[in-house]
């Protein structure tokens, strides 16, 4: 049984006790759900995705108090410097009840949630599931987000609504692409490992790549665009060079088809135009760029103040304004068709790690470098280039690690990201049995 057809397949009687891994796809399937408007702390959103992870961490924790379910050695190891580090942190903010919302938030998303899924993803059977299901949301926020495109009905960009942003809305604008490129990267390892299988099963792959890559096209995030292009190839490149350099040729020479031909209008011509920026992001950066660009200065002067501990989670917002140039807008506009317009405060340097630098100081990041260090370290060790899991855990870490250079976490992806890199955790521990 192919790995989507076991998704789909309806789970026997006690299935979930034999199988707890369908509610793992029962959490990433619930992060396609729209967010609504209920917020913890300091503009702290609670999403389905979020419930649905407290309800993945009490499972495990009854399965391990139980002992049907056993920790990784190697868990303690990638997980307790961070808690530490965050602890840490917390204690020295300059606001420990404001960083208190975020110290629970920052050890569900990177310590809860990922041992949890570590815990109840046990074969490569719940991998298929797990898998299957970013592939089913993955699609499903493609579909909308080109649906959204085509009608008209996405996220402002040029003054028209041609921005696809899937379920999430444009306060949320870089959900969809976020999603639809996990979904692009465990695809792409599914379709090279069915290139050695036969012909029939790889040329499906590559029309849902297809679809994918529409939806990843008309998202016009070109911080999606450049992590997951460094994903892939470095996927492609680990799996075979040869491989890598004509689906590289291939490619490209469909981008120089498009630029050249200037797209056909509309939501291809915004594809165009987005893609130029990109060149003169660093010589003449638009507006967005530049904001970026003040945030990132704002955030390594906060944390030269504060090197050990930094200001504290969440409290990055307090100090941007003492340490930002007079270029700094006062937000970032969005608008839609369903939401209306709006006017979103700068909350994060948009930068993971100088967000924990800032944040956490120095013994944050080194929490949050172990917690890295010790997963990719995991997964070279245990590297199997004809491998779908291993390929596709690959080319998450590297989506994550990449887009954390000029993005963070927030909004309903968090559950995603959670849950990739619990995946990717259970793969590089050998958690997971043959």
């Amino acid at each position: 049984m192919t790995a989507c057809a076991q998704f789909l397949a309806a789970p026997r009687a006690g299935g979930l006790v034999r199988r707890p891994s369908w509610l793992v796809a029962a959490a990433v399937l619930s992060v396609g759900v729209p967010p609504g408007s209920e917020v913890v702390g300091d503009g702290m959103e609670v999403t389905a995705g979020d419930l649905a992870g407290v309800v993945l961490v009490l499972v495990a924790t009854s399965l391990l108090v139980a002992g049907r379910a056993e920790m990784p050695r190697a868990a303690l190891l990638a997980f307790g410097p961070l808690v530490a580090g965050l602890g840490i942190s917390t204690v020295c903010s300059a606001d420990i009840a404001a960083s208190l919302p975020g110290f629970v938030r920052g050890v569900q998303i990177f310590v809860l949630v990922p041992l949890a899924v570590v815990l109840l993803v046990r074969d490569r059977r719940d991998l298929a599931i797990v898998c299957s299901s970013v592939l089913v949301l993955g699609f499903w926020e493609a579909g909308v987000g080109i649906w959204q495109s085509v009608t008209g009905n996405g996220a402002s960009m040029g003054g028209a609504y041609i921005r696809a942003v899937g379920t999430f809305g444009a306060g949320n604008v870089m959900g969809m692409s976020v999603v639809v490129g996990m979904a692009f990267l465990t695809l792409t390892a599914f379709a090279l490992f069915a290139s050695t299988r036969g012909p029939a099963a790889a040329v499906v792959a590559v029309a849902g790549l297809g679809v994918l890559g529409v939806a990843l096209a008309l998202s016009l995030s070109r911080g999606t665009w450049i992590a997951l292009g460094a994903a892939a190839v470095l996927t492609l490149v680990v799996f075979d060079r040869w491989t890598a350099v004509k689906v590289l040729a291939c490619c490209a020479s469909l981008v120089l088809v498009v630029v050249m031909g200037g797209g056909v209008g509309g939501g291809s011509q915004a594809v165009v135009e987005r893609s130029k920026t990109m060149v003169g992001s660093i010589s003449d950066p638009d507006q967005s760029v530049d904001d970026r660009y003040s945030l990132w200065t704002a955030a390594v002067r906060i944390w030269e103040d504060n090197p050990a501990t930094g200001v504290g989670v969440k409290n990055f917002p307090a100090f941007r304004d003492a340490y930002a140039g007079i270029e700094l807008s006062s937000g970032s506009e969005t608008d839609d068709p369903v939401h209306g317009y709006s006017r979103q405060p700068l909350l994060s340097p948009h930068s993971e790690y100088l967000l924990f630098l800032s944040e956490q100081g120095a013994v944050g990041f080194a929490g949050f470098a172990a917690l890295i260090g010790v997963i990719v370290a995991g997964l070279w060790r245990r590297r199997s280039v004809r491998d779908p899991f291993w390929l596709a855990s690959l080319g998450l870490m590297t989506f994550l690690l990449v887009n954390f250079l000029y993005a963070d976490l927030g909004g309903p992806t968090c559950a995603l990201a959670a849950v990739v890199l619990g995946v990717v955790a259970s793969r590089a521990f050998g958690a997971v049995r043959e």
